[in-house]
């Protein structure tokens, strides 16, 4: 799911108020079918994580403005290698701290990989 100019990664920083671009490549031994992102708050330290390294999380807090992200894209027919760019705009007033970065990807017979890893969101 993920190669060398991958953003972001675990336990990579981004930015209330500023947009980021989701750069990931998406292979498959078949075709691809599509990919879908989820951010999620991490307040209460669940996990979903695929990562080894754990991120370093600040205390357990309530939300009271967090940000939540989901969207799925197609992919285009035919393809066995995809290069997503998907910006996404964080807003400015949402709660500051720890998420989830979750992104899945489906093959045209159905099959589904999980790619799952901590970022923060911080005012810069």
């Amino acid at each position: 799911l993920a190669f060398e100019q991958a953003f972001p990664v675990n336990c990579d920083t981004v930015y209330a108020g500023e947009t980021f671009k989701v750069v990931v490549r998406l292979t498959d031994n078949m075709e691809l079918g599509s990919y879908s992102v989820d951010i999620h708050h991490n307040f209460d330290h669940h996990s979903h994580t695929t990562e080894m390294v754990q991120c370093e999380l600040e205390p357990e807090k309530d939300p009271v403005n967090p940000f939540v992200y989901i969207e799925g894209r197609d992919i285009p027919e035919g393809l066995k290698s995809f290069t997503a760019n998907l910006p996404i705009s964080v807003p400015p007033d949402i709660d500051k701290g720890d998420y989830h970065f979750m992104i899945r990807v489906t093959d045209k017979e159905g099959w589904q990989s999980l790619k799952g890893f901590g970022i923060k969101i911080l005012e810069r």
